[in-house]
Order: structure tokens, then sequence, then C-alpha cells
């Protein structure tokens, strides 16, 4: 099977080229190449597909095998391969994903190859029992949560795919290989949910770090940045445009009027492969 590195500001996954690949147990694939150790190590596996209703199709899997519907950096990173390696010519471009077709506006780079890419997330959704989360009012907007053995409050939004917000006083002093597991495996997320601990330097200016689930802990999540952008409006801490400093780097991210959420950042392939290695 050969195979493509690609990362989004270092949320990394192995890509597979499915107009010419076959993939017959996805799960247990993302497993075996997501081993840091024993693998080619990543964040999880993205399928590069054929679709019928867009210019490319996007199918991902995290590192546990388990299936998510989208993620921010690794539909950047599917729109760059695509173009890069002649799949399509469209700029803008589309992917079909879990939570539906995404817009991606490229901007080339050296070579004509694509250097960022600005990804149209959709509108967000805000419904508790649409995210899902167990929560009686209209919005999950700061809902007392019980976490290792602290009352913490988080603001739910769904960008396609669960995430609760908590805004702290400093993101790197919280413990979050210990607290990540216990919120997204709480009993409030009857999907689960990814997590991410945020703390404001100014209405346009945040700085995030992330639990995903089924990964644990990232380099960024850019459905989770996303959800930090919607979430920062409904709580009243920040604009509608904020730049976002992740542990793996820096994304763009805006509410526009129109309920769409914008997220912009680059996209760069690392090196390709062939698994298992040839003897």
């Amino acid at each position: 099977m050969r195979f493509t590195k690609m990362h989004g500001i270092g949320n990394d996954y192995v890509y597979v080229d499915c107009f010419d690949e076959e993939v017959a147990d996805p799960p247990a694939t993302a497993l075996a190449v997501s081993d840091r150790h024993f693998g080619i190590g990543s964040d999880g596996l993205i399928l590069v597909m054929p679709s019928d209703v867009a210019d490319v199709r996007m199918r991902m899997f995290n590192a546990d095998g388990s299936e998510a519907e989208m993620c921010g950096n690794g539909v950047r990173c599917v729109a760059k391969y695509a173009f890069d390696h002649g799949r399509t010519r469209n700029n803008p471009l589309t992917v079909e994903t879990g939570a539906g077709i995404k817009t991606i506006e490229l901007t080339l780079g050296a070579g004509g190859k694509v250097a960022r890419a600005a990804v149209d997330m959709g509108r967000p959704v805000l419904a508790p029992e649409r995210i899902p989360v167990v929560w009686s009012a209209e919005q999950a907007v700061e809902i007392p949560l019980d976490a290792d053995g602290q009352e913490l409050r988080a603001t739910c939004v769904s960008m396609g795919n669960p995430h609760a917000v908590i805004y702290v006083d400093a993101v790197q002093e919280v413990a979050l290989e210990r607290l990540g597991p216990v919120l997204e495996n709480h009993p409030a997320f009857p999907q689960r949910v990814n997590v991410h601990v945020v703390q404001v330097h100014h209405a346009g200016e945040v700085t995030l770090r992330t639990w995903e689930r089924g990964s644990g802990i990232t380099l960024a999540c850019g459905t989770g940045a996303s959800a930090v952008c919607v979430a920062g409006v409904l709580t009243g801490r920040t604009q509608r445009a904020i730049l976002a400093h992740l542990p793996g780097g820096d994304l763009t991210l805006e509410w526009r009027d129109d309920d769409h959420v914008v997220m912009t950042g680059p996209a760069v392939e690392v090196f390709t492969g062939q698994w298992p290695a040839e003897n």
C-alpha cells in the first residue's frame, strides 16, 4: 500500500490514494500505521477517494481505529493532495466528508503546489441533542461538568463532530493527559467528545490545547479551533475573527455573518512510502 504522510500544523495523518489503492480494513490499518514506535506514526489514517458529489471524498480513522466525521487539518491536506497530485485542478475544490461537503480555497506556493487552504467549515451545530450533549437548554453554554475531582464549565459545539470548550487561566498548567480521557468519556457525551482548554489573550487571540476523541493529545485540531471561535462569541470572550495558537502552529478563524465558520492554515506533505515496507 502506497501512502503519503502529511500534516496540518502538526496534526499528522497517513493518507492513502484510493483512486489507485484499496484498504480492506481501514480500522485495523489505522491502528497499525498510527503507532509511533512500530508503525509510521500519526494521529490516524485518511483515505482520499472518488466521489459522486464532490471533487474527492475523505474518510478518516482515528489512531484507535474509530471513524470520525471530519478533521479540519486533515481536510486541508486532502485538498492539497488532490490538487498537487492531479485528482482535480479545481480551485476552489470540494471534499465530501462525513460532516457534509466542504468547499476549500487554495493558495498556491512554490512550484504551483498548495501552501495554504481556507476551508468553509459550514454552520456550527448548537442544539444540544444534535451535538450531542445531555443538556436541556437551547444551547450548551458553560454547562457544569464534574471531572477529575473538579467542577468545570464547558461550552459545547458540533462542527460535524462534538467539541467541549473549557476556558482556563493558563493552558500549560492543565493536566490534559488526565483530564482529557475523563471528559472524552463523560456520561454527558453519548458519542464521546473532543476536549479543548483555551486561554484568552484578548478578544482576537487565543491559545488552545486539545485532547482528540480517539487519538489523545494532538498538536492541532481544525474542527476544534473552529468550535473555539464559536464558543468565544457565545460566551462573550472573543470576537468573530480570531488568531488561534495551537501547539503545532497557528490558524485563523472567522464565524462569518452568514453563520459559516472559515478556517485558514497550512498543509504540508512530508514523505511517501510503502506499507508494509518492501523486503
